[in-house]
């Protein structure tokens, strides 16, 4: 399957002889089977033409938007996918024992994965985050006894600021950050980070609307207007394992400099170039592209993109028996 990135202020996307064709102003064009484009991103002003909009709708191609700086306005969508008789089962599990044993086991997987990240820069670097090792593996044996969400997410919010501060010492010093943070971003760090998560929370977006769940109905994370928590419950057990990691790959290995990077006066904030942007989707994708065999319940390697998609499969069969024990979240070693 192809997914389509634009980048090109000036580009015009439409559909030619069954091919969604990509025009550019200097006369080049890209051009990718119908059949085989599975999602569109646009990262510009680039224009769709009628007739392109009316096939991403009619085959259920989500065309996604997002500004130059990488904040995420939104998405074109198809209704071919909903279930109604499934997201009422789905809503009817909001604040029960499953939804608390479902974000137990995300969460903890979650402060897993983070601790792995941790070991393997800790290893390549030489530099010891022991402190913060400690406070995760404290953090993760408090979860498996929390009785009440808002526990829950306090014990995960100081995974995370022991996680944060852990990298902050790993990382390339020339990168050096403080803590998280975004709206807008602060530090290139935190740009590539705020970036690649809106990219993961699109891609766990579609493979939730495929099974005909809702994903505005999460069990994790409470209601907030305009904001589809299931996606940001799902991706929590995949932000490290694949953001962050990709992240610390690129900043740690060279593969991205300071020039990729520009400080918006008129809108504070650090936000990726063109060429960064271009640079750090080629690398992001490649690793949604990565065969691996990190999930328990499948003996063979697949990609962390159809991970995702046998997670949402996985999902809807615990929501389905109403059994939380039947989702395994994924965890790295």
């Amino acid at each position: 399957m192809s997914l389509l990135f634009i980048n090109e202020n000036s580009a015009v996307v439409g559909i030619e002889s069954n091919r969604c064709v990509v025009k550019y102003s200097d006369g080049m064009k890209k051009m990718v089977p119908i059949e085989t484009l599975e999602s569109i991103t646009i990262m510009s002003r680039a224009q769709m033409t009628t007739q392109c909009v009316q096939e991403c709708l009619k085959r259920g191609i989500p065309v996604s938007y997002y500004s130059k700086g990488g904040s995420y306005f939104g998405r074109l969508q198809s209704t071919g996918h909903i279930n109604a008789e499934r997201q009422r089962k789905q809503s009817s599990l909001y604040e029960t024992k499953f939804a608390m044993e479902l974000a137990k086991n995300i969460i903890s997987a979650k402060l897993k994965n983070q601790q792995v990240v941790l070991r393997r820069y800790e290893k390549s670097t030489g530099i010891s985050v022991n402190d913060s090792l400690v406070l995760l593996r404290i953090c993760r044996d408090k979860v498996s006894r929390c009785q009440k969400i808002a526990e829950l997410t306090g014990y995960e919010g100081q995974g995370a600021k022991a996680y944060f501060e852990g990298l902050s010492k790993l990382i390339n010093p020339d990168f050096s950050f403080h803590g998280r943070n975004r709206r807008p971003p602060r530090d290139e760090f935190n740009s590539m980070l705020s970036l690649g998560y809106s990219i993961l929370m699109n891609e766990i977006y579609g493979k939730i609307e495929a099974k005909g769940l809702n994903p505005y109905f999460g069990f994790l994370h409470r209601d907030k207007e305009n904001h589809p928590t299931l996606a940001s419950d799902m991706m929590e057990e995949w932000r490290a394992v694949i953001v962050d990691s990709t992240v610390m790959s690129m900043i740690n290995g060279h593969e991205i400099k300071k020039s990729d990077f520009v400080t918006d006066i008129e809108q504070p904030g650090c936000f990726l170039t063109k060429n960064g942007i271009k640079l750090y989707l080629s690398k992001l994708e490649r690793k949604l592209q990565t065969e691996v065999k990190y999930l328990s319940y499948v003996d063979y390697a697949v990609s962390f993109r159809k991970g995702i998609a046998l997670q949402m499969n996985m999902l809807w069969k615990a929501i389905e028996e109403e059994n939380a024990s039947l989702y395994q979240p994924i965890e790295i070693r």
